[in-house]
């Protein structure tokens, strides 16, 4: 099976160093420093390259954050949301493309910073899957070919906890593996999380539903790092009739276009993961399993209807849906409480839209309705001469 990363081997890689949001409204954080910061860099980097990984580093300073409560999932999902709606309102505005894979693919890493404390997470290693420290960040043997940053004295901090971390590079300091947190903010062990999607041209709506997923698979019981995320990803036989399906993607590319994005996420070390597709006879038989370093499974499924593995597999105990689909999140508990099975933990993410404050800042621009793969395929139809539904 072709590899995605092969396939980007040559698309440029960028790395932007932001410090922990400001308590502000957005509006204002847009037009302040962090909102001109996002602007200028997309700006720049366009005229050189028409597309582009952007990788944007923001600090959250978890040694601050109580780990043992249901509520750590809400704040981290309210601080990713955050993070993703204040580049789509920058987008919008401006016009700059971060759909698809033929504009920016923004991707949104939480890193355990504060320019208060040590400049690094307190206990190295102790880390959320998704939330890294600023060492494994520099110390990764990822290739950024422009690092920005805010020139403040919080993003100079930033920067300087940053190089000096890159410094150790130069003696040939292996990246640690990230070990296993205790705990990751939810208060009864969840060592298998399910989602379910199309997943076609992975857009930033899908980037937050993942990075959630990934945050509530962390399996809290003290010294076991192995836990599992299940992406439900439709089989391709179920959108013949989605709209302009010419341009939709293969179930294969959309597997490898999630495994890509969450190894943006959780895999920082020099130990690739390891892959293996299964096929059996059945409902959900298809799968592809990859394991990283951090203990972290991540099972792509393909399904062939809307509950997929959830109403199959007694063990999953949470299900990470978006807002607007919660009557889904209902039908698959009411399924499981026919069978006798405990109903599963659901957990939402935010629908991505602008304030009215923010649509305000950015002249009347809204981003809702272009965070849809509908949209994306919409737009390549065009581009072709469509449409053709």
């Amino acid at each position: 099976m072709a590899s995605q990363d092969s396939e980007r081997a040559e698309t440029p890689r960028l790395l932007l160093l932001l410090p922990p949001l400001p308590q502000a409204d957005d509006a204002d954080v847009i037009t302040s420093i962090y909102g001109i910061t996002i602007r200028d860099t997309l700006k720049e980097v366009l005229q050189s390259f028409k597309s582009f990984v952007l990788e944007i580093a923001v600090a959250y300073p978890q040694s601050t954050k109580s780990r043992e409560s249901l509520g750590q999932y809400a704040e981290i999902q309210r601080y990713v949301s955050r993070a993703y709606g204040l580049v789509c309102a920058i987008a919008a505005q401006h016009n700059f493309d971060i759909d698809g894979r033929d504009g920016v693919d923004v991707r949104i890493l939480l890193v355990a910073w504060d320019a208060q404390g040590t400049g690094t997470y307190s206990a190295p290693g102790d880390t959320s899957s998704i939330i890294t420290s600023i060492d494994h960040l520099a110390l990764s043997p990822r290739q950024w070919r422009y690092v920005f940053a805010i020139e403040d004295d919080t993003g100079l901090a930033m920067v300087k906890a940053f190089v000096k971390a890159e410094d150790r590079k130069s003696e040939d300091s292996p990246a640690a593996e990230p070990s296993q947190a205790p705990s990751a903010g939810i208060t009864q062990p969840t060592p298998c999380v399910a989602v379910g999607g199309t997943f076609d041209h992975l857009h930033i709506g899908h980037k937050l539903l993942l990075t959630m997923t990934v945050f509530a698979a962390e399996d809290q019981r003290p010294g076991s790092a192995k836990r599992t995320a299940i992406i439900g990803i439709t089989g391709d036989e179920l959108l013949k009739n989605k709209k302009y399906a010419d341009h939709l993607e293969s179930w294969d590319q959309r597997q490898q276009g999630v495994v890509e994005f969450v190894s943006a996420l959780i895999d920082f070390g020099k130990q690739p993961p390891t892959t293996q597709e299964v096929n059996e006879a059945g409902p959900n038989g298809h799968a592809v399993n990859t394991t990283f370093a951090n203990g972290l499974t991540l099972r792509c499924v393909e399904i062939s209807d809307a509950f997929g593995p959830t109403i199959a597999e007694r063990d999953i105990q949470s299900l990470v849906i978006s807002a607007e689909t919660r009557s889904g999140g209902k039908a698959v508990n009411d399924k499981r409480t026919e069978q006798g099975w405990e109903p599963l933990t659901v957990l939402e993410v935010d629908v991505l839209q602008a304030s009215e404050s923010v649509r305000e800042a950015t002249g009347g621009e809204d981003f809702a309705d272009k965070i849809s793969s509908t949209q994306i395929r919409k737009k390549l139809s065009e581009k072709k001469g469509g449409p053709h539904m």
